[in-house]
C-alpha cells in the first residue's frame, strides 16, 4: 500500500483524512475534557501529512493513532499492557520507515485489541457504557491493521481496497471520537463511579488512590486543611507545601460553606472541565465527611478502650486502698480485741473487759466511717439530695447546694455524688476559693451536675482524680468536662443520660 506519488485523487482523499484529524484534534484541544486527546491528534495529523508527501515516512502516524486509541478519553495511559502497546507502536512506526515489518505490526495489532480489552475490563458501572465507543474504535482499528498486514503477506494486491478501507476508518474514527469526547458522557460516568467509590466506601485504595484512578493522575495528591494549624496536611498529617505556578502543577481547593476543607495538587490539565471540578468537590466533600466521621468513631473506640484500662487500674488501686485501711483501722482493733479476751480468760486484767468494750465500738466506728467513704447511707437511703447535703456541711467553705431531681439508678447517684466530692476536695486544697455553687437538675436527656468556685481556676483535666471521674461518668454514657467559670474559678460539669427514676418515672 502506498500512498506516496499516486492519483491527484488519491493525494486528495489522503489530504481530507490529515485535515479531519487535524479539525478534531483541535476542536478537542479546545474543549476542557479532551485536551491531550486533541493533542494526540494534532500529532497524528501531522504525521500523516509527513507521511503522505515523505515516503519513508508513510506509517509513522501510526504511533500516535495507537496512542489516541488506547488512551481515549484521558490521553494518558493507565494500564502497563497499554503503555508496552503505545511504546511499540511508535517503535514499530518509526522501524517502518526503514524496513517493512508487517509480521511485527500484525502482532502490533494483536496487542492494541488487547490493550483495549483490558482497559475496558478494567471499568464498571456507568463508565463500562461509556467505554464501549473507545473500545469499538480501538478494535476497528486494529482490524484494519491487520486487514492492511494480510494484504502484504497473503499477497491480495488489493491496494486501493486497503486504501480505502484504511483511509475511511481513519476519519470516521477520529469524527466518532470527537463527537464522544463533547457529549460529556465520560464526564459523568467518572463522576458517578468516584461518588460510588468514595460516598459508598467501596474503593479499597483510599481517598487518594481513588481520586488518581479516578481522574488518571498518578501523581495526585490530597491535602486536608487543618483549622487550629491553618495549613493543609496530607494523609500522615505532615504539613503539604504547594506548589507555584513554574512547577507545572496545579491546585483546586475544595470547600464547604465557603470554608476550606480539602486541596487537590495534580497535573495541570486534570481538572480543567469545572463539570468535573464541582463533581469532584462534592464527592471529596462527601469522603471527607465519613473519613472524619470513621477517625471520630475511631477515637471514641480508642478513648472508650483506654477508659477502661484506667477504671479496671483504679478499681484495683481502690481494693489495695481498702486493704489498708482495713488493716490499719478496724482490722488492728479487732486484732487488740482478740488479744484483750485472750487477757481477760486468762485472768491477767481485771479492766480487759471494759477495754474489750471500748475497742469493738472503736471498731464499729470506724467500719461505719469507711462505710461512709466507699458509700454514703444517706446516698443509699435519700439519693443525692439527702447525701449532698451532708458533703456540704463537711465541706471548709461555703457551699451553695441545689438539688431538683429525685431519685436516679444507683449507679448514676453514685458518680455524681463523687464527682461533687472530689470537685470540693480539689477547691479545698488547691483553688483558694470561698465560695462554692453546686446545682443538680434534670436536662432534657438525663441529668446534669456543676460545680463552680471562685478561686484561681486552672484545673488540669488530666489529673489523675479528675480524669478518674470522667472515667466513671463516660462508663456510664455520660459526658464530663472541666473548664474556666463564668467569673473565674472552676467549672466541672457532669451529664449523664437517664430515662426513668426508680420507680419509672421520668426523673425531671
Amino acid at each position: 500500500m502506498s500512498r506516496v506519488g499516486g492519483s491527484t485523487v488519491t493525494v486528495l482523499a489522503d489530504s481530507t483524512v490529515g485535515l479531519i484529524l487535524l479539525g478534531c484534534g483541535l476542536f478537542a484541544r479546545r474543549s476542557r475534557t479532551g485536551r491531550r486527546v486533541g493533542v494526540i491528534m494534532i500529532a497524528a495529523a501531522g504525521c500523516w501529512f509527513l507521511g503522505t508527501f515523505v515516503a519513508p515516512f508513510l506509517f509513522l502516524h501510526r504511533g500516535p493513532l495507537v496512542h489516541l486509541h488506547i488512551s481515549y478519553p484521558t490521553g494518558r495511559l493507565r494500564r502497563p499492557i497499554a503503555t508496552i502497546t503505545v511504546m511499540l507502536a511508535y517503535a514499530v512506526s518509526l522501524l517502518e520507515a526503514v524496513v517493512r515489518t508487517p509480521w511485527l505490526t500484525l502482532g502490533l495489532a494483536v496487542l492494541v485489541a488487547a490493550a483495549a480489552v483490558d482497559v475496558f475490563a478494567r471499568t464498571s458501572g456507568r463508565a463500562r457504557k461509556a467505554g464501549w465507543p473507545a473500545l469499538i474504535a480501538a478494535l476497528t482499528f486494529a482490524a484494519v491493521l491487520a486487514f492492511s498486514c494480510a494484504n502484504l503477506l497473503l499477497g491480495w494486491e488489493a491496494d486501493r481496497l486497503v486504501l480505502f478501507v484504511y483511509d475511511t476508518t481513519i476519519a470516521v474514527l477520529a469524527l466518532v471520537l470527537t463527537a464522544d469526547l463533547r457529549s460529556g458522557r465520560w464526564t459523568d460516568a467518572t463522576l458517578s463511579d468516584l461518588v460510588t467509590q468514595l460516598g459508598g466506601g467501596t474503593g479499597t485504595g483510599g481517598l487518594r488512590g481513588e481520586l488518581q484512578q479516578a481522574l488518571g493522575d498518578p501523581t495526585l495528591v490530597v491535602g486536608y486543611w487543618v483549622p487550629d494549624q491553618a495549613q493543609y496536611v496530607d494523609e500522615r498529617g505532615v504539613p503539604l507545601a504547594l506548589p507555584d505556578a513554574e512547577d507545572g502543577r496545579s491546585t483546586t481547593t475544595v470547600t464547604d460553606g465557603g470554608e476550606p476543607v480539602a486541596v487537590l495538587v495534580h497535573d495541570n490539565a486534570v481538572l480543567d472541565d469545572h463539570k468535573l471540578v464541582d463533581g469532584v468537590s462534592a464527592a471529596l466533600n462527601l469522603a471527607v465527611a465519613n473519613a472524619r466521621m470513621r477517625a471520630e468513631v475511631q477515637a471514641r473506640v480508642s478513648a472508650l478502650a483506654a477508659s477502661r484500662r484506667r477504671i479496671v487500674e483504679a478499681a484495683d488501686a481502690q481494693r489495695r486502698a481498702l486493704e489498708a485501711e482495713l488493716a490499719l483501722g478496724a482490722e488492728r482493733r479487732l486484732g487488740q480485741v482478740a488479744r484483750l479476751v485472750a487477757d481477760v480468760q486468762r485472768g491477767s486484767s481485771a479492766d480487759g473487759l471494759a477495754e474489750v468494750v471500748a475497742e469493738v465500738r472503736g471498731a464499729q466506728t470506724e467500719l461505719r466511717e469507711f462505710a461512709q467513704g466507699v458509700r454514703p447511707s444517706p446516698l443509699g437511703s435519700g439519693g443525692l439530695a439527702a447525701a449532698l447535703p451532708v458533703l456540704a456541711a463537711r465541706a471548709p467553705l461555703q457551699v451553695e447546694l441545689a438539688v431538683s431531681v429525685g431519685r436516679l439508678p444507683p449507679a448514676v447517684e453514685a458518680a455524681l455524688f463523687f464527682v461533687c466530692s472530689e470537685a470540693l476536695t480539689n477547691i479545698a486544697k488547691h483553688a483558694n476559693a470561698t465560695r462554692v455553687q453546686v446545682s443538680v437538675e434534670p436536662d432534657p436527656v438525663g441529668v446534669v451536675t456543676t460545680v463552680v468556685d471562685d478561686g484561681v481556676g486552672g484545673a488540669d483535666p488530666r489529673g489523675s482524680g479528675l480524669r478518674g471521674l470522667a472515667d466513671r461518668v463516660e462508663a456510664l454514657n455520660g459526658h464530663f468536662s472541666v473548664g474556666d467559670g463564668p467569673g473565674g474559678g472552676t467549672l466541672v460539669v457532669a451529664r449523664i443520660p437517664v430515662e426513668d427514676d426508680l420507680d419509672g418515672r421520668r426523673i425531671a
